[in-house]
């Protein structure tokens, strides 16, 4: 009985991508397979079939031998028998595994010690509102990791040498079969280091390294907001095996400010004016994070009003121009008055009383509405 084509058996077109027949082969395994079709003669010859043709397509030069010649341009004789070995059902299933029980990290193809990257830290730093307006340099201390010098980096005791792991044989990871999947582990030996310290470094307990402080300068760009942060490369922990140091990210915290609230690149601040500064108008003073200035509030200015001064906020980082001080008017209700004040002020009371509504526009179209509601 003449064998049927290897594309046909695995439903691909003859042009197909290794990894659109990788994807197919998969399927059709995992359809087939006579763990999940126990004494089913028919999956199983299907079975060996699709594993037949996989292993033959999977393989470039055995691929382009049978595109070239069908049949007779590869040795029957030299397929891999029934197991799953390389090119075979373990390797295709080999790489979804691997990503999942293998982690981040990862050694060689055909093995070796896991290189893991170190892990970020971050640094909360705390400055005030003028710093970040303004942006400054500084310097801060973090934890670091350095060689040890006891051991030179080895974590084994001077005279002495860390041996090959005789679980993994060096490589750092052990494969581990589950039902018909291959499942590669970092090995639990030793984690993926692919050697043993039999006798550990006193000075760094067989590590290799040893925790310091270290300073570094820090840039904080001006118009910083609360929350932002700044990446210092290469300065988180080291890595494993090699592996790249992680990063360092510097948080910034603004302390609450005595004048003002920030909103983005935009600054508010209450103004507190006294009534009479309130009635009459005129020129009045309020601070800035660049100094003070002054304008002119016009007579009759009610609790609540707010001035906008353009410009006078905050240029933010990303931001080509600066944002808007926005003063928030607050009268003040005089305290403590002499009896001779409030004699004035009853007097006050009574003149304005006489002079009608349009003194108090406010308080008389409330009256009105009390008045609506109450008819």
């Amino acid at each position: 009985m003449a064998k049927r084509d290897f594309y046909e058996i695995l439903g691909v077109a003859k042009g197909a991508s290794e990894e659109d027949i990788k994807k197919s082969y998969r399927k059709l395994a995992m359809k087939y397979h006579p763990d999940r079709n126990p004494d089913n003669k028919e999956a199983e010859e299907k079975f060996k079939e699709v594993k037949e043709a996989y292993e033959m397509l999977s393989n470039p030069e055995k691929r382009e031998a049978y595109d070239r010649y069908g049949h007779a341009g590869v040795d029957p004789n030299g397929m891999g028998g029934g197991g799953f070995g390389a090119g075979g059902f373990g390797d295709a299933f080999g790489d979804i595994f691997g990503d999942i029980f293998g982690g981040g990290a990862r050694g060689g193809r055909g093995g070796g010690p896991q290189v893991y990257r170190g892990a970020d830290l971050r640094y909360n730093l705390e400055i005030t509102l003028e710093q970040a307006a303004a942006g400054f340099d500084t310097t801060i201390r973090v934890p670091s990791w350095d060689k040890c010098d006891t051991c030179h980096g080895s974590g084994a005791k001077p005279g002495t040498q860390p041996v090959t792991c005789s679980t993994c044989a060096g490589h750092g990871q052990v494969r581990m079969q589950q039902g018909f999947f291959s499942i590669q582990q970092t090995c639990p030996k030793c984690h993926g280091s692919g050697k043993i310290i039999p006798e550990p470094c006193a000075a760094c307990g067989g590590a290799g390294r040893i925790k310091r402080n270290k300073t570094l300068e820090v840039k904080i760009p001006a118009g910083i907001d609360n929350g932002m942060r700044i990446r210092s490369s290469g300065n988180g922990e080291p890595g494993t095996n090699g592996g790249p140091p992680g990063d360092l990210y510097v948080e910034i915290h603004i302390k609450p400010h005595e004048v003002f609230q920030r909103e983005g690149d935009d600054l508010h601040c209450e103004m507190p004016i006294s009534f009479v500064k309130a009635a009459l108008g005129g020129e009045i003073e309020v601070p800035t994070l660049g100094g003070k200035v002054s304008f002119t509030i016009p007579e009759g200015t009610q609790t609540g009003k707010t001035f906008r001064l353009k410009g006078k906020g905050i240029k933010g980082v990303r931001s080509g121009y600066s944002g808007d001080l926005f003063c928030h008017v607050v009268v003040e209700t005089p305290v403590k008055l002499t009896d001779k004040q409030k004699d004035l002020l009853k007097e006050f009371e009574r003149l304005t009383i006489d002079g009608g509504a349009k003194h108090s526009p406010q308080s008389k179209g409330w009256m009105d509405k009390v008045k609506d509601f109450f008819e």
